[in-house]
């Protein structure tokens, strides 16, 4: 099976595949736009999404799928599987000889050999751990802000879930930003300086400063619920996923929908940028009514200028920007050519 042949053919291959992989080590994961959603999307336990060999795994599956198709991705060892302790009892002789001597031994055999920590764990979904606070959080702000979007619902209830919804985002991404990043080693400025540019550019700081303006705002706009919504679904339906696959609620009501979601993932981030995009153009409507925060909303488009720059959610609003160039410009440049001086001054502001 080993011939001189085939050991002189497989060298080069080897090596090809030794710069492949090295090339993969090397590439600019967080400048990649498309990492930060199929990271998201990936199935991987708590306990194990943090270890260097898994993330390395499929950082190259990544590398493979999107990049170089003929890098050649070994399967993960059994130490850094996502399911450590079925591979043990399904493939080991041992194993099953042992389970044999299990059932023929009587009960004294069965409290011999306790359960692992990952099956209490799996038997226990909703343990009260951070995951857990921040799911509860988000699957309230999907049920307050789809009830803040329904048109039956009376005005002054929708703008209350509307409120409640921004609320308890900035709860949910100020509790997900502490997990994470933890607070700054000190209360002085150059701490808290290098702690802001660490979290600057995470998705979860951006949402936090979306709900922070929009929840202090005079005005009610129930647009300001769908990107929320659309938050909070993602969220809930890979916790769902990760936590539930094996429930039986799940697979005969829930199942669907959440791969639903999994599957248009794209659409609905896009759908929220456009979303953001026609809530930026409505406070610049509203500063001609009595209700204009001229403060409020500059910065809110530096949020969304944050948005088109950040590498979570650049690729979004790059391609909506370049929808509404393609419909917008020609008509400019027909009927009011003497709007594309103010409107390159505003571009370059906005691309430096």
């Amino acid at each position: 099976m080993g011939g001189g042949d085939a050991s002189g053919a497989g060298a080069p291959e080897e090596e090809t595949q030794e710069q492949k992989r090295a090339a993969a080590a090397a590439y600019d994961y967080e400048g990649d736009a498309r990492w930060a959603d199929y990271w998201s999307n990936v199935l991987v336990p708590p306990h194990l999404a943090a270890k260097p060999e898994v993330l390395g795994h499929f950082r190259r599956k990544f590398y493979q799928r999107y990049v170089d198709r003929d890098l050649v991705v070994e399967p993960m060892s059994s130490t850094g599987s996502t399911q450590p302790s079925r591979p043990d009892i399904r493939s080991s002789p041992s194993a099953s000889s042992e389970s044999v001597r299990a059932r023929n031994t009587g009960s004294s055999s069965r409290s011999a050999a306790p359960p692992p920590p990952q099956t209490n764990a799996a038997a226990n979904p909703l343990r009260f751990d951070a995951r857990t606070i921040h799911f509860s959080i988000n699957a309230w702000v999907l049920v307050v802000a789809g009830l803040g979007m329904l048109p039956i619902l009376p005005k002054h209830l929708a703008d209350k879930a509307c409120k409640l919804s921004l609320l308890g985002t900035v709860l949910s991404s100020g509790y997900s930003l502490y997990s994470t990043y933890g607070k700054p080693s000190a209360l002085n400025m150059p701490a808290i300086q290098g702690w802001l540019q660490s979290v600057l550019g995470a998705k979860d700081f951006i949402h936090l400063m979306f709900s922070l303006l929009l929840v202090t705002s005079q005005l009610h706009l129930k647009i300001a619920a769908l990107p929320v919504f659309c938050w909070a679904l993602d969220h809930v339906a890979r916790f769902l996923r990760r936590n539930f696959a094996h429930s039986y609620f799940y697979r005969g009501y829930l199942e669907e929908p959440c791969l639903w979601v999994e599957t248009n993932n794209t659409t609905l981030s896009l759908l929220s940028s456009n979303a953001e995009l026609a809530l930026g153009f409505l406070l610049i409507i509203s500063l001609f009514s009595w209700r204009r925060n001229i403060i409020q909303t500059f910065m809110y488009w530096n949020v969304l200028k944050m948005m088109y720059r950040a590498p979570a959610t650049s690729s979004y609003h790059q391609s909506a920007w370049a929808k509404i160039g393609r419909t917008v410009n020609p008509y400019i440049q027909r009927y009011a050519p003497f709007l594309e001086t103010p409107i390159s001054a505003v571009q370059r502001w906005w691309l430096r």
